[in-house]
C-alpha cells in the first residue's frame, strides 16, 4: 500500500520528531503514565503511522475491502445505516404480562423500533410460577410466561406482523418462541412474515450464566433442532443468537468475548450439519447460516471495541468460507446485538453511568451493530424506571439523528490506531480459537473447564487492578464522594403479581382438555426419546394445546435427564 521510499521518509520524520519535538516537551511535561494499555492488555504507543500497518504487510483489499463485500470489516451490508438504522431495542420485561405489555407500548410510543423480552428465572429454567422453587422469582427479573395464555397479553395491541421481536431465552427457547408463533397465527399472521431473534445459545450457560437445564449433548440437539425448524418455517427469523455478551459480563477480556462466542458458532454450525445428515436437512451450511446471528457487549474503551467489533466480523467470515465452504455472502456476514456494558453501571454517582452508556452505544454503532440496547443509569440499584429507560433510548436518537456517525459508513476505518488494533484483535481471537480447535471444539473445551477458568482469571485480575487504583473508575476508585443512598426513582416489582400469574396458570388447567394435553406431551416424550425427528413441531403441537412450560420441560427432563455442572476453580 506504500512504497519503500514514502515509507523512509515517514521514518526518518518520526525519529526527528522524538529527538527534537517530544524529548524537550517531555522533560518539561512527563506523561500521566509509564505505560498506557487496553483491557486487553495491549501497549498503546504514542502515536500510530503508516509504519505500523506497513510492519504487518497490511493489504487494503485484504483486511478492509468495501462495505457489504468480503471480508466484511466495514460492515454486513452495502449503506449500512445510511439506508436503515440500527434497531433499537431496550431489553424489557417484568412482573406479570400485563405489566409487560405497558412497558412494551410505552417503549414503542416513545420512538423504539423493535422489542426485546427478558424472562423470569422461572420461565429460564423450565418451571412454571408456582412450582416450590420458583416462588420468590415470580417476575423478578423478566416476565413470567408459563402458557401461552400470558404471550397473548404480553403482546395485546401491538402488530406482531410489523415489529421485531428478539427473546432472551435460552433452556426453554422453543417453548417460548411456539407461544410467539401460536399468539401470531392465532391472529391470522403467518409464521413465515414474523421477525426477531431467539437467543437459543446454550453452550454460553455452561460457561458462564448456568441457567441450562439438561446435559450438553442433550442441549445441543434442542438448540440445533430449533436452529433448523426456523430455516425451514421461518425465514425472517435469527435462529440463535450466540452471546459474547454473557462472557464479558463474567469477566472475559475483550478478545476471549469474540473467541469464545465464535468457537460456540462454530459448534453449532457442526452440530446443524451433523443433525442433517440424521434428518436429511440442511445440506449445507448455506440453508441455514444466513440467519445465525451474535451478541456483544460495549464497554467504555472507545476504540478499543470498536476494533473487537471488527476484528470479530473478519473472523467469522473466513471461518464460514474456508472452514464450512459458504457459498452465499450472506453466510459469511456477522450481524450482531450489542448490549452496552451492564457490569460497569456503578451504584456509586448512578447519573455517571449514562456518560458510559453513551460511549459504549457510540462504539456500537461505529463498529457497525444491527440492533442495540443502552443499559439504563439506574439498573445498578433496581429494574430501570420508564425515566431511565426513555434516557437510553434518546441516547441512541441522539446519536443518530445529531452526531453525523451514521452519515458514512466505517468512519474509523484507515486509522492507523484503529487498524493495528483491528489487527491486533483479530489476532488474540484467532490464538483462542485455535486453542479451542485442539481440544476438540467448545463442547470439550467446556467440560475441561477450558474457558470457565480462563474468565475467572480475567476477571479476578481486572478486580485485583481495579483495588489497586490501576484501572480508574470514577465513583468507585477515584473522584469518591461520600456513601448516600441515590435519591432517585427505584422500581419495585408488585408481590401481588405472582398471585395474578398463577392463578391464571390454575384456571387454565382447570379448562383445558386433558387428554389432549396428555397425548401431546406424549409425543414430544417419543420425539425426544429417538434421533431422527425435529422436536420443534412437537413442542409447538403441545403449546397450542395448552400444556404448559413446566409440563413441556418436565418431559424432557424426565427423558434427558438434568446437568449438574463440575466445579471449577
Amino acid at each position: 500500500m506504500w512504497d519503500s521510499k514514502s515509507l523512509e521518509k515517514i521514518r526518518e520524520k518520526v525519529k526527528e520528531w522524538e529527538k527534537e519535538v517530544l524529548q524537550p516537551i517531555l522533560k518539561k511535561l512527563p506523561e500521566r503514565k509509564r505505560e498506557f494499555l487496553t483491557e486487553q492488555g495491549f501497549v498503546v504507543k504514542r502515536v500510530y503511522t503508516p509504519l505500523d500497518l506497513a510492519e504487518r504487510n497490511w493489504d487494503y483489499l485484504e483486511k478492509l475491502g468495501l462495505p457489504g463485500s468480503y471480508p466484511f470489516t466495514r460492515g454486513p451490508y452495502p449503506t449500512m445505516y445510511r439506508a436503515k438504522p440500527w434497531t433499537m431495542r431496550q431489553y424489557a420485561g417484568y412482573g406479570s404480562a400485563e405489566d409487560t405489555n405497558r412497558r412494551y407500548k410505552y417503549l414503542l410510543s416513545i420512538g423504539q423500533t423493535g422489542l426485546s423480552m427478558a424472562f423470569d428465572l422461572p420461565t429460564q429454567l423450565g418451571l412454571d410460577p408456582d412450582h416450590p422453587l420458583a416462588w420468590y422469582e415470580v417476575g423478578k427479573v423478566g416476565v413470567s410466561m408459563p402458557s401461552v395464555k400470558e404471550m397473548e397479553i404480553v403482546f395485546d395491541g401491538i402488530p406482531m406482523d410489523k415489529i421485531s421481536t428478539s427473546m432472551t431465552i435460552n433452556a426453554t427457547a422453543i417453548e417460548i418462541l411456539s407461544m410467539y408463533v401460536a399468539v401470531a397465527e392465532s391472529r391470522g399472521v403467518d409464521r413465515h412474515k414474523l421477525m426477531g431473534t431467539v437467543q437459543n445459545d446454550i453452550l454460553k450457560e455452561f460457561i458462564a450464566r448456568n441457567t441450562y437445564i439438561y446435559p450438553p449433548e442433550y442441549s445441543m440437539r434442542y438448540a440445533s433442532d430449533l436452529i433448523i425448524w426456523c430455516a425451514k418455517e421461518m425465514p425472517k427469523w435469527n435462529s440463535i443468537s450466540i452471546s459474547g455478551y454473557h462472557f464479558e459480563e463474567a469477566g472475559a477480556t475483550p478478545a476471549q468475548e469474540v473467541a469464545f462466542a465464535i468457537a460456540d458458532g462454530i459448534e453449532y454450525v457442526r452440530w446443524v450439519l451433523e443433525r442433517g445428515k440424521i434428518q436429511g436437512w440442511p445440506r449445507s451450511v448455506d440453508e441455514f447460516a444466513p440467519r445465525l446471528s451474535f451478541f456483544f457487549s460495549a464497554r467504555t474503551n472507545l476504540f478499543e471495541q470498536v476494533a473487537k467489533f471488527r476484528a470479530a466480523r473478519r473472523v467469522w467470515a473466513k471461518i464460514m468460507k474456508e472452514w464450512f465452504d459458504a457459498k452465499d455472502p450472506r453466510s459469511m456476514m456477522m450481524r450482531f446485538h450489542v448490549h452496552t456494558a451492564g457490569v460497569t453501571l456503578t451504584a456509586q454517582q448512578p447519573e455517571v453511568n449514562i456518560i458510559r452508556t453513551t460511549i459504549q452505544a457510540l462504539a456500537a454503532v461505529l463498529g457497525g451493530c444491527q440492533s442495540l440496547h443502552v443499559s439504563s443509569y439506574d439498573e445498578a440499584l433496581s429494574l430501570p424506571t420508564e425515566k431511565s429507560v426513555k434516557l437510553s433510548l434518546r441516547v441512541q436518537q441522539v446519536i443518530l439523528y445529531e452526531s453525523g456517525v451514521a452519515d458514512t459508513i466505517d468512519p474509523l476505518a484507515g486509522s492507523y490506531y484503529v487498524e493495528w488494533l483491528t489487527d491486533m484483535m483479530e489476532e488474540e481471537i484467532w490464538k483462542i480459537i485455535e486453542t479451542i480447535e485442539k481440544m476438540g471444539g467448545m463442547i470439550r473445551a467446556i467440560e475441561n473447564g477450558y474457558p470457565q477458568r480462563e474468565i475467572a482469571k480475567a476477571a479476578y485480575e481486572y478486580q485485583v487492578k481495579v483495588e489497586k487504583g490501576e484501572i480508574p473508575i470514577v465513583g468507585v476508585n477515584i473522584f469518591v464522594e461520600p456513601e448516600e443512598v441515590p435519591k432517585i426513582e427505584i422500581l419495585k416489582v408488585d408481590p401481588k403479581v405472582r398471585d395474578r400469574v398463577v392463578s391464571r396458570l390454575r384456571k387454565l388447567r382447570e379448562e383445558r382438555d386433558p387428554i389432549k394435553v396428555s397425548r401431546e406431551l406424549n409425543n414430544v416424550r417419543r420425539i425426544a426419546e429417538r434421533e431422527d425427528e425435529n422436536i420443534c413441531p412437537y413442542i409447538l403441537n403441545a403449546v397450542k394445546a395448552l400444556a404448559t412450560l413446566g409440563e413441556i420441560s418436565g418431559t424432557l427432563r424426565d427423558v434427558w435427564g438434568e446437568w449438574k455442572a463440575p466445579e471449577v476453580f
